[in-house]
């Protein structure tokens, strides 16, 4: 089930998530001071491609400097691509069919209001 979940999410929209993603963090990398970013950009990129059966757990080594680019994040970025994923979750929601991809959508959000110290494992 969760490849075929994975599938249609690829699809209709798994691959333009991660192209913006992945283009946000070429963007990031190119920029060096962002690298930081850039790599976390590049980690919820491929989550974004195939996200059914993966999920987003703390890093616990990760210290104040994460909670320092992450406060930056939110107050540059994090807070308008989180309203975007939640955004987009809405309209699927209301479909029986969308409604495994809302979720995958929502699942998204902590993600992408803070990146920094999070890891991206697969559930089994």
């Amino acid at each position: 089930m969760r490849t075929l979940l994975n599938v249609i999410w690829l699809v209709l929209s798994g691959f333009w998530l991660f192209l913006g993603w992945m283009l946000a963090a070429v963007i990031m990398f190119v920029l060096i001071v962002t690298i930081p970013w850039g790599i976390a950009a590049a980690r919820i990129g491929v989550y974004s491609l195939w996200p059914f059966g993966k999920r987003v757990v703390e890093t616990p080594t990760s210290g104040f400097w994460a909670l320092i680019g992450n406060i930056i994040w939110v107050v540059l970025a994090g807070w308008w691509v989180a309203l975007s994923h939640i955004i987009t979750a809405i309209p699927l929601a209301i479909t029986i069919i969308g409604i495994p991809f809302a979720i995958a959508n929502i699942k998204m959000v902590p993600v992408a209001l803070l990146p920094l110290g999070k890891r991206i494992v697969d559930i089994g």
